[in-house]
């Protein structure tokens, strides 16, 4: 189900019960929570500053350092919010399926002969730069979960 329909779906429902419906988050509050999180991952995953720009779709330098500093200042474009929900997902997906925080972080870095990586690691397939890269590993963590693929 998208957001959009979600959210309708919360509000549909607290109408119903006669309360006011919340919100949706605005795109500064996804932005703030976003990169807050991404680099909690960034820092968990031993992620050099390089590499976390290219995991964010390339922004300039500055603008990264920007978002570093004041990711509450932030108003990110929908490609780098789909990115970071890409990235919250493969996170999400690894602790489930590493209980062990430190496997699960070690897991990106580990060269993988599964299809999808072909020998390198799924850091590797991430940091071609393409979305699609970050779907592939997604959705490879969650057919191993056994959810959608």
């Amino acid at each position: 189900m998208s957001p959009a329909a979600t959210h309708r779906l919360s509000a549909a429902y607290a109408h119903a019960r006669g309360q006011e419906p919340l919100a949706a988050p605005s795109i500064a509050d996804m932005s703030a929570a976003g990169l807050r999180a991404f680099f909690n991952i960034a820092r968990d995953w031993g992620l050099g500053i390089d590499e976390q720009i290219v995991l964010l779709g390339s922004p300039g330098r500055s603008t990264f350092f920007k978002w570093k500093a004041a990711p509450a200042s932030a108003r990110l474009s929908r490609d780098t919010l789909e990115r970071l929900s890409l990235l919250l997902g493969i996170y999400k997906a690894l602790q489930i399926l590493l209980p062990e925080p430190a496997a699960a972080d070690a897991w990106v870095k580990r060269a993988n002969s599964a299809p999808p990586f072909g020998g390198s690691s799924a850091l590797d397939r991430m940091l071609a730069g393409n979305v699609s890269d970050l779907v592939a590993v997604r959705q490879y963590l969650d057919a191993m979960r056994g959810g959608w693929a």
